[in-house]
């Protein structure tokens, strides 16, 4: 079995295997607490862990009232982390979500400027409703997801670690909307689509949210021991069958690499980041179901999520129905033979 271990530190197997095995179990227990609160919903719940527990951005797609901003405000009680949420309004300034510098006079009448810090400055921010937000009030929000501090009258401030974005789209209103630009959108580690419950689990939120009290999240792991297992995570071995799998898969969903289907419908495809998020994210999810190496099944389950925002269909295409999810679908499907 190969492996690609991305941290400077020489690799110490027996170190990572039982650090992995404690892992199982701590996930394992954020997983039952989610499931406390959290009713149905097993992908939405897992893609957007994975997001976290890889180190990185999710933006969750779906109607309104599918739980998304509970699903965020229980996953920060319950992996130890401070939470805030900010509803994105087209009038909303950069200043609104980063912070501001006020004066302030001492009993000599000496001013100076004091920055006081905006909802941003938290471990997990759910920004809601992300593309209702105008391009200037994005891009802040840009250099936060990307480079961890922000910039304010010059002075650079540092955020919070770890620093998660969980945004929200409504795919079917997009009146008064400002579509989010591709730089953007390749920040965000992966995209989960938020469906209708199944009727099971809406059955239990009837019952289970309609009487007395609500389930209250508890906390299953700390802010610290989070951040353990995310750089646990980057040390985890991939075989090189995995590697292989990711790369076939990314380049082969570029126009020009040699697949007529994509070359048909696909204006522009995924970058290296889609890979690099691939990797992360097949560690993370070997974690979730309890095992301690990554495999092809992960690669082929992770296509949609971590691929979708990151391709684009050419008008041809889109004129006659072909939907992005097909095409990614065809990609990762096992080849014959």
């Amino acid at each position: 079995m190969g492996r690609i271990d991305t941290s400077a530190e020489p690799f110490d197997e027996k170190a990572v295997i039982a650090a992995a095995e404690q892992a199982l179990d701590d996930i394992s227990e954020v997983r039952k607490a989610v499931s406390e609160v959290i009713f149905g919903q097993e992908s939405v719940v897992e893609q957007t862990l994975l997001a976290i527990l890889s180190g990185g951005h999710a933006l969750l797609v779906g109607v309104p009232g599918l739980a998304k901003t509970k699903l965020v405000t229980t996953l920060g009680a319950v992996l130890g982390l401070s939470s805030n949420r900010i509803q994105f309004t087209p009038d909303l300034m950069p200043s609104d979500i980063l912070g501001s510098e006020v004066m302030d006079q001492d009993e000599n009448n000496r001013r100076s400027f004091r920055f006081l810090p905006g909802p941003v400055f938290t471990q997990l921010l759910m920004a809601d409703e992300i593309n209702r937000a105008s391009p200037r009030t994005q891009s802040a929000l840009l250099q936060a997801m990307q480079e961890y501090h922000v910039t304010v009258a010059g002075a650079a401030h540092d955020l919070p670690r770890p620093f998660h974005v969980l945004a929200t789209q409504n795919p079917l209103e997009q009146e008064g909307t400002y579509p989010l630009p591709e730089a953007q959108l390749d920040r965000f580690l992966l995209q989960v689509n938020v469906p209708y419950p199944e009727m099971v689990a809406e059955r239990q939120i009837l019952l289970e949210t309609t009487g007395g009290a609500d389930a209250v999240p508890r906390a299953a792991i700390s802010m610290e021991r989070l951040a353990d297992i995310q750089a646990l995570i980057r040390k985890m071995p991939v075989p090189e069958t995995v590697v292989d799998a990711i790369l076939e898969l990314v380049r082969s969903a570029r126009p020009g690499h040699g697949n007529a289907r994509v070359d048909e419908t696909v204006s522009w495809g995924p970058g290296p980041r889609a890979g690099q998020a691939m990797m992360l994210c097949c560690r993370a999810r070997a974690l979730y179901d309890g095992r301690l190496a990554p495999s092809v099944d992960d690669v082929r389950a992770l296509a949609e999520p971590i691929l979708q925002h990151r391709m684009a269909l050419t008008f041809a295409a889109r004129a006659e129905g072909v939907g992005i999810r097909d095409v990614i679908a065809e990609l990762a499907a096992p080849k014959a033979g």
